[in-house]
């Protein structure tokens, strides 16, 4: 592809995705076709000649959208939001132009997992400073870490990775992990000959948004000289925002802290900063400095190849510079406060209908809900003797087998996309507001879809 026709494919392309982002409300948000379905539209081998640019257009719609699911449509309440912007689009093309092997961050999954090696290796070096003839493996079989049982799977994923025992907390009422709760723990495991090492706090956590008390777990980790990272996927970008910046009260006493700009600020994936009070101990865990990549400049600037598992990435931190520059912080923190204005709208929807309940405090851009057990009893009077007479019962039950049902029937029409979640035993459903096209009509649409179905799942179960 000659410069010309790059600047024409790339110039249709732009028109592309600018028609089908402003359009997206119109597109049913889940595919309808089944897993397979690209095979028959695909010819059998690979072509031996260069096609035309225009070819591989014209083939968007017929191949490659039938089975996308729309993300980014308003009408997508799953999971979290993965942010999205047209300044992250332009900088994710210079970023693939300029094509370095930059030594950047990636993930919150393995934010977790690198800190967990660092708060590793400075514990092996503390607790040898007092037993010189303990060896690296009698250490390591002893660490133990501790994370929320609400916690991300990455936390207990990082466990395992890291090779140490790894305990998951009960929360309180509220889904949030306490000190007390933590300092047992830890006192439990010293007298059984275990060494705490590192605990993993929950700023917003995937199933219900809820927070751990960081202002309870710090000072514990502190004078414990336990490594404290904080996991703020989700809700960190609502700290741009001083009014939810109450949520992680305690911050600065952690060791580490990360966040997901690619999930609420508007930065295409992926893209997750890791701040560290002390890199010391992370540089220590993967430290090797071969002859072919040492450089003249050495020692200089911190050298992120030391900071990570692999050794290089893509230029992320491009997108986040774009979108701060493009948007400004006024805008970003409008853009947070809307999601979650419209998440209390669709709060107050559900509070006015007796058959559902908010089973979780909604705080940010999250409302987890269910249909709850409601009971009808209707009577017939015998007015020759004066009686009252039961004559017909109904008994809805909110189960978790009916509340099953709902969202099987929600997806399965496919005009909105929800997930559910499960805490002690109670199934419900999660409505996240994941797009930057969301508006009011978007939230009483989903709502409208949602008492449908409900009527029909009801009507079909009701004894």
């Amino acid at each position: 592809m000659d410069p010309n026709e790059f600047k024409d494919f790339s110039k249709d392309m732009t028109s592309f995705i600018v028609n089908y982002l402003e359009n997206i409300r119109e597109r049913r948000v889940l595919p309808t076709v089944e897993p397979g379905y690209m095979k028959p539209l695909l010819p059998e081998e690979a072509p031996q000649k260069a096609e035309d640019w225009q070819n591989i257009m014209n083939d968007l719609e017929r191949v490659i959208m039938p089975g996308v699911t729309h993300w980014h449509s308003p009408k997508f309440h799953a999971y979290f939001p993965t942010a999205q912007s047209y300044p992250a689009i332009v900088a994710d093309m210079l970023s693939g132009a300029i094509a370095c092997i930059g030594f950047t961050w990636g993930t919150a999954s393995e934010a977790t997992l690198v800190a967990l090696l660092g708060a590793k290796v400075k514990k092996i070096k503390q607790v040898k400073e007092q037993h010189p003839d303990w060896s690296d493996s009698d250490i390591v079989g002893k660490l133990v870490a501790y994370g929320s049982a609400q916690a991300h799977s990455s936390v207990e994923r990082a466990g395992l990775l890291g090779g140490v025992k790894h305990r998951l907390l009960e929360t309180d009422s509220k889904h949030q992990l306490r000190g007390e709760t933590l300092a047992e723990a830890i006192q439990a495991d010293k007298e059984n000959g275990l060494i705490p090492f590192y605990v993993v706090g929950t700023l917003g956590t995937t199933s219900s948004c809820t927070f751990d008390r960081i202002d309870e777990l710090g000072p514990i980790c502190n004078s414990e000289e336990i490594w404290l990272h904080v996991d703020a996927a989700y809700a960190g970008s609502a700290f741009i925002c001083p009014e939810f910046r109450y949520l992680m009260r305690g911050v600065e006493r952690a060791d580490s802290f990360n966040f997901n700009p690619h999930k609420w600020m508007l930065v295409n994936f992926d893209c997750s900063p890791l701040w560290l009070k002390d890199p010391t101990y992370v540089i220590n865990a993967f430290n090797v400095d071969p002859l072919y990549l040492k450089h003249d400049m050495q020692g200089s600037a911190p050298d992120y190849r030391h900071w990570q598992i692999p050794l290089g990435r893509r230029f992320r931190a491009l997108k986040l510079w774009f979108v701060l520059r493009l948007y400004g912080v006024e805008n970003l923190q409008k853009y947070i406060r809307n999601h979650v204005a419209q998440a209390h709208e669709f709060e107050s929807l559900v509070l006015a209908d007796p058959r559902f309940e908010v089973v979780e405090e909604v705080v940010l851009g999250l409302v987890c809900f269910r249909l709850k057990v409601i009971s009808f009893i209707t009577y017939n009077y015998n007015y020759a003797n004066n009686n009252k007479v039961l004559i017909y019962f109904k008994n809805f039950q909110g189960s978790n087998e009916l509340n099953e049902l709902l969202l099987k029937r929600i997806n399965g029409a496919g005009n909105i996309h929800l997930v559910p979640s499960k805490i002690n035993d109670c199934y419900f459903l999660r409505l996240a507001i994941c797009s930057r096209f969301s508006e009011s009509k978007d939230i009483q649409y989903s709502w409208q879809e949602i008492k449908t179905r409900a009527d029909e799942v009801l009507k079909e179960n009701s004894a």
